[in-house]
């Protein structure tokens, strides 16, 4: 296995699938870098290698969320603890572009991992064999969630009456 090659073919498509996922490029970055780790140092015996990779970021993408989750709540008891950082940009910084990418990341943050991990991993091309080996199901259902994914996404996404006025 060589790993320099592996990660050419697998870091640009897993790094865009975690951006989409977390809507941080940072935090994305650091789950694809985790991910290549592991592989180096605990590589998996199957042959879905892709499948295994997104599957090991996924993870480590939903155990950050949960340690910033603990982390929030200790703070949130002695706010005076909490690390100071930069402000905000002001809202007017913010272009047309970054206000539809705030909808769609809205809308998919609705849906469930579970979902989210099913529709992003097939824009990204996985086939549907590779994506329940990935989220733990079976082959066959992977269509049915596709398609109960996009259903909720599309009603999230779609116009109201009062944005059409």
């Amino acid at each position: 296995m060589n790993v320099t090659q592996l990660f050419n073919e697998h870091y640009d498509a897993l790094f865009r699938y975690l951006v989409r996922l977390t809507g941080d490029s940072d935090l994305a970055a650091d789950a694809a870098q985790e991910a290549f780790v592991r592989l180096v140092e605990r590589p998996p015996q199957d042959r879905h290698l892709r499948a295994w990779l997104f599957a090991v970021a996924t993870n480590v993408v939903r155990d950050n969320a949960r340690a910033r989750s603990r982390w929030f709540k200790l703070l949130s008891g002695s706010p005076d603890r909490a690390p100071m950082g930069d402000r905000p940009l002001a809202p007017d910084a913010a272009a047309e572009g970054a206000e539809r990418r705030a909808v769609v990341r809205a809308a998919l943050d609705r849906l469930s991992l579970k979902e989210r991990t099913v529709l992003l991993m097939r824009e990204e091309g996985f086939a549907h064999h590779e994506i329940a080996s990935a989220v733990g199901t079976t082959t066959g259902s992977v269509g049915t969630m596709l398609a109960r994914a996009l259903n909720k996404l599309s009603v999230e996404l779609a116009p109201t009456s009062e944005s059409l006025r």
